[in-house]
């Protein structure tokens, strides 16, 4: 059974939204929520976006082996919860987690049976530069720190199980909605490579 359906993506390839897009219309599919040490935006709530913790309480929480997957992404980390997974496992309940490749990678790596991995392109590079400008949350050179990776995770994408662009966001949302309800099907098989 699949559990795990992890969403990664360039930041600013609107993974986000597709993420809370995809909650309203499969309630029942749980939202794994991460660990981070980034600082809140004002739309972002603690416990519903994220954990949002000190430099510290992450660190420490890495010596205790909370996470089963931690990264340090911009400078800042983002981990995710092994509890949480092995509950997602013990009460056969599907699980939607958003996180960047190398994550996505490690949790696909520890539960192959169990996970449906998902990459979000943007169409092109120059849009992706456009949206995160957009954004007004970043300053330019963490925008440029931003194009840079996505330099590097684009690597990765051959080994996900389904590969979409965001093009159009409200057809990203329909090919989203239509991708998941063949895998709670069981129609979609975990080695199918939708490169677009």
């Amino acid at each position: 059974m699949i559990n795990f359906i992890t969403i990664s993506a360039p930041s600013g390839s609107g993974k986000t939204t597709l993420c809370k897009a995809l909650q309203l219309v499969e309630p029942e599919i749980e939202w794994s929520i991460s660990y981070t040490t980034r600082e809140k935006r004002s739309i972002e709530e603690n416990g519903v976006d994220y954990f949002f913790i000190s430099e510290k309480e992450f660190e420490d929480l890495i010596i205790q082996g909370h996470f089963v997957e931690w990264q340090n992404v911009h400078g800042f980390y983002y981990g995710t919860s092994l509890n949480n997974l092995r509950n997602a496992i013990n009460n056969d309940k599907i699980m939607l987690i958003e996180m960047d490749v190398k994550g996505s990678m490690s949790i696909k790596k520890l539960f192959p049976d169990q996970t449906f991995s998902i990459f979000i392109m943007p169409p092109s590079i120059s849009q992706l530069r456009e949206r995160l400008r957009s954004r007004g949350t970043d300053s330019e050179k963490r925008i440029n720190i931003r194009l840079k990776r996505f330099q590097e995770e684009m690597k990765f994408r051959k080994n996900f199980d389904y590969v979409m662009v965001n093009e159009d966001l409200d057809l990203a949302k329909i090919e989203l909605q239509k991708t998941i309800n063949k895998l709670k099907q069981g129609a979609t098989s975990g080695t199918e490579n939708n490169t677009i």
